[in-house]
């Protein structure tokens, strides 16, 4: 007796049509991408030359998620392969209706000091629009201090538990130039810099020079000193030699500036605090936005948890501290603080791609940078 009379003969299935097959392979590349993106690695563009020299505006760099460990979405409702906005325009790709709890599974190690990050930004100071921790603004930045450290900047040197760090070898600061007429494009291309890199501002008060502000490395410093058309180049240490109100922690940088700052502790897992007006002034913030509690109230120097107030206070995840390559052009650690760990998101690991786009045609690709391994 035959038993499988229900069922449909092969012949009677009919072939899937062109449409119905081009939707099935376009629904399966979405959905492996998305899964390749979240769990593995994913592509980003340097927007911004805080990183400069060691990381250029139109770089294209491939960043490892698994290093650190992926963390799990925390917004499911967004179009896939979307960040915060619909390709192209100002719509946003997301609904923060359903927001779950997020969770990093195991990577192959922490985070180092000194090394290139991409995190979510605590705090975007170009933009106050509130996001989910997963849809907030990225960036990438060195990581100067790691949770437990203590640091401090003496005169642009950053200091680490006592000890001076080793700099970036394409660190670059702030110098006012003098040139004897306005300088050529072709010869600030030809030192490497863009416009992001140099303004003019101006004669001086007789005509005779023209006054630049460059930022610039220890090897341009060196080529620009030699140029023929250069009368000087100095330091320009002035403005970031004042203390600076916008610096992070408000309450308490007074006198800091961005080139001498701290000492500042970098607060770790499980580490105890003294609750007073003095810790609260640096670290109440993060207790108040970053360590879980659903009602955090701050003032008078005093703590009150979810009703209930606290004297001692042990942090419940690991901090750190980042600033740009480029210090005196870099909205970093020093303006809006701490980077929580639940902000981590990867480690770059090298340029795959890298577009000079104030370049001709023939030189729009800068193909001495493709595949370089960023350090």
């Amino acid at each position: 007796m035959n038993l499988k009379f229900w069922k449909k003969s092969k012949e009677d299935k009919k072939p899937k049509s062109f449409l119905r097959e081009w939707y099935d392979s376009v629904v399966f590349a979405v959905v492996a991408a998305t899964l390749l993106r979240w769990s593995v690695a994913e592509a980003f563009v340097i927007p911004t030359p805080s990183m400069e020299n060691t990381l250029l505006v139109g770089d294209y760099l491939f960043v490892s998620k698994f290093h650190y460990g992926s963390r799990t979405p925390r917004t499911p409702l967004q179009i896939p392969l979307t960040h915060q906005k619909i390709w192209g325009t100002e719509i946003p790709s997301y609904l923060d209706w359903i927001q779950l709890p997020s969770y990093r599974f195991p990577g192959l190690r922490d985070v180092k000091r000194g090394e290139p990050v991409v995190f979510n930004v605590p705090k975007d100071l170009t933009d106050p629009t509130e996001r989910p921790i997963d849809l907030k603004t990225y960036l990438v930045k060195r990581c100067v201090a790691v949770h437990g450290d203590r640091l401090e900047i003496r005169d642009k040197q950053v200091f680490i538990n006592g000890e001076a760090m080793i700099n970036p070898v394409n660190m670059k600061f702030s110098y006012q130039v003098m040139a004897k007429d306005e300088i050529h494009k072709r010869h600030l291309l030809a030192l490497g810099l863009d416009s992001d890199d140099y303004s003019f501002l101006g004669k001086t008060s007789d005509s005779k020079f023209a006054v630049y502000t460059m930022l610039l490395t220890r090897d341009q410093v060196v080529k620009i000193k030699s140029a023929s058309f250069v009368v000087s180049v100095e330091e320009n240490n002035a403005i970031y030699d004042k203390p600076d109100p916008n610096l992070f922690p408000s309450l308490k940088s007074e006198g800091w500036t961005a080139n001498n700052y701290g000492p500042l502790f970098i607060p770790e897992k499980g580490t105890k605090m003294v609750v007073n007006d003095s810790t609260l002034n640096v670290y109440g913030e993060i207790i108040r936005l970053y360590e879980g509690h659903n009602n955090v109230l701050v003032k008078n120097g005093t703590l009150n948890i979810d009703g209930k107030l606290v004297s001692e206070y042990v942090f419940s995840q690991n901090y750190y501290f980042m600033m740009g390559d480029s210090r005196h052009n870099s909205l970093d650690s020093r303006y809006w603080g701490f980077v929580p760990e639940d902000h981590i998101l990867g480690k770059p690991l090298f340029i795959w791609m890298s577009i000079n786009y104030e370049a001709d045609l023939l030189h729009k690709i800068r193909w001495s940078r493709l595949l370089n391994v960023i350090s």
